[in-house]
């Protein structure tokens, strides 16, 4: 088309170096007689785009006007912008050209004939090619992909999110999009602030448990095992006090599973769980014994997470199983020898999860309230009962019967990611209602109408083939020996030392070598995935001397200096920690 001359090459590349965005555009069913007749000069005689009402969209105004505003005033190098909505790439091309080549631009357009006239306009292979212009789908997982790729932005730059004032014209989605946005980004924020300051603390809990789980065994013969069974999840809530109790008259033939912090709350109802999840890395679940009744609970197995710490673990009275999860040693390293695990973010969503990953039929939640009436907000016996919440992170809200409820950000933010997550599982999910907040994705059940829709029938023979999948998951693993990789870590980490102090004493000389230099231990550092979450702040640390500066002072030595002494001894460390037995076969 010659109103569209950089459509065909800017395609091109995209199919090159972005096939995802190339194969959404590919599948959607674009209306090309729109394209041919909505371009036009308007008053302010430049190229405009015909909206459906007849009206243009810079008609009202120029836009020199809205995109003046779209400035980067702080750390631009190391920064990233996201634009939702691209019209005619007025606000897209402002943002290339007043943005270092390092700054980070990511265009999300969901109507795709927009986005197609704004390909015609400007050729960006340039920017495509180096890396600078990123395009994403509308499509939530890829865009989680894009934000997880803009960690050293998150760490040493900002993230500015423009929404479009042009294109909120054509629709209420452009809104509805940034809002997504803006959610996924916040929840990555909190996430990136956890592995900042958690990363050391939660592998180390997995080096530290590495010898245990060998003898405990592996979830892996419960992929599945669930077929023809019900699955009942109690939850903490002010609800489970008042349905516990029947339930535990009549537990019908259920698979009834539980948190490891939930144990006491649970055992006051009069129900017994057939096993407990504990996900939580942090020392403070050490409260939960102070009311478990351990001669109570020790038949009940506990699936850990191997992030759990040693402490807690140990503490436990009953057997143990392992569970390998995502983000940790597990992801790159054992991946070949066990089943690794997507926990999720908490435990609500984890143990969703992991019920429709064993085939049970069908879950209904008991006690996940997310919310309470009056000041009670946790069932008696849960570590939180009785807990108070600042004013400033209450929510409120009503129920189904439109009474007010109380909640917290907190458990508003873990529903809504409960809610997303239910949407994807292959397992229905049912709730028996008490009266909280309403989970959507569920359909709410009462007392009553449990044995009416089956929600505790299981097949014949399913129980006791998902109790024996149980037993057989505590058969120790034989697991593999890593081969020691401190000495030769070591002596490249103290050749590169000397290299940089030599080059440091010719500062302003040396300023290409020694950036140079950054640049390959910030990758011989990501080279061993086995090493990498452990060395997590170490690379990010890394990445700020070898990216996030353009020069260097006499300070930053020290600096790097630390990091490697920091690196070493972890190294060794986890070498101690992963010689579980020197005859294995070395991985």
């Amino acid at each position: 088309m010659s109103a569209y001359p950089f459509l065909k090459e800017n395609i091109e590349a995209l199919e090159k170096h972005n096939p995802p965005l190339y194969n959404w555009l590919s599948s959607q069913n674009i209306d090309q007689e729109q394209l041919a007749n909505s371009l036009f000069k308007n008053r302010w005689e430049i190229l405009d785009w015909k909206m459906k009402n007849g009206k243009g969209l810079f008609e009202a105004t120029t836009p020199n006007v809205i995109y003046n505003s779209w400035k980067v005033l702080e750390k631009a190098e190391t920064s990233a912008t996201i634009i939702v909505g691209c019209n005619l790439g007025y606000g897209l091309n402002h943002v290339l050209m007043n943005t270092p080549d390092t700054h980070k631009v990511i265009l999300t357009e969901p109507n795709p004939e927009m986005l197609l006239a704004c390909l015609g306009q400007t050729d960006y292979r340039p920017f495509i090619e180096c890396g600078k212009l990123h395009f994403c789908p509308v499509d939530e997982d890829r865009l989680m992909t894009i934000i997880k790729e803009l960690d050293l932005q998150f760490v040493y730059g900002k993230i500015y999110l423009r929404l479009d004032m042009a294109s909120q014209q054509m629709g209420p989605e452009y809104a509805k999009w940034t809002a997504t946005i803006r959610d996924k980004l916040e929840s990555f924020s909190v996430e990136m602030s956890t592995l900042r300051q958690k990363q050391d603390i939660m592998v180390g809990n997995e080096l530290e448990n590495f010898s245990r789980t060998v003898q405990d065994g592996t979830i892996s013969t419960l992929k599945n095992a669930g077929k023809g069974l019900s699955a009942v999840i109690l939850g903490a809530g002010p609800s489970l006090a008042e349905f516990g109790p029947d339930l535990a008259e009549n537990p019908g033939h259920a698979i009834y599973v539980t948190a490891l912090q939930t144990l006491p709350a649970v055992q006051k109802t009069g129900l017994k769980p057939h096993f407990c999840i504990g996900l939580d890395y942090n020392k403070s679940m050490l409260r939960v014994y102070e009311q478990l009744d351990k001669e109570w609970a020790k038949d009940i197995p506990l699936i850990y997470s191997t992030k759990l710490d040693h402490e807690v673990l140990e503490a436990y009275p009953g057997p143990t199983i392992p569970m390998w999860t995502m983000g940790g040693l597990g992801t790159f390293a054992l991946s070949q020898h066990e089943e690794i695990f997507d926990a999720g973010s908490n435990v609500s969503v984890t143990l969703n999860r992991f019920l429709d990953w064993c085939g049970f039929n069908q879950i209904l939640l008991v006690g996940q309230d997310f919310a309470w009436k009056g000041k009670i907000s946790h069932s008696a016996g849960h570590q939180n009962a009785g807990a108070t919440f600042p004013a400033r992170a209450l929510v409120q809200l009503k129920n189904a019967d439109g009474e007010n409820l109380t909640s917290s950000i907190q458990y508003m933010t873990s529903k809504r990611e409960m809610e997303e997550d239910i949407a994807k599982l292959k397992t229905p999910v049912f709730n028996l209602y008490g009266g909280g907040a309403l989970i959507n994705g569920t359909k709410n059940v009462d007392i009553q109408k449990i044995n009416m829709n089956g929600l505790l029938a299981s097949v014949p023979g399913s129980m006791e083939h998902f109790l024996t999948s149980m037993n057989l998951a505590r058969t120790p693993r034989p697991a593999p020996t890593f081969e020691s990789r401190s000495q030769k870590w070591t002596i490249s980490i103290r050749n590169a030392t000397k290299k940089l102090e030599k080059l440091f004493r010719k500062l302003n000389k040396n300023q290409v070598e020694i950036n140079k230099t950054f640049h390959n231990l910030y990758f011989f550092l990501r080279q061993d995935p086995l090493y990498l979450p452990y060395l997590y702040n170490e690379i990010m640390d890394m990445a700020g001397l070898a990216k996030a500066k353009t020069s260097y002072t006499l300070k930053d030595l020290p600096h790097y200096k630390k990091i490697a002494k920091k690196t070493i001894k972890k190294v060794k460390y986890m070498d101690r920690c992963l010689s579980v037995d020197e005859h294995k076969e070395a991985a």
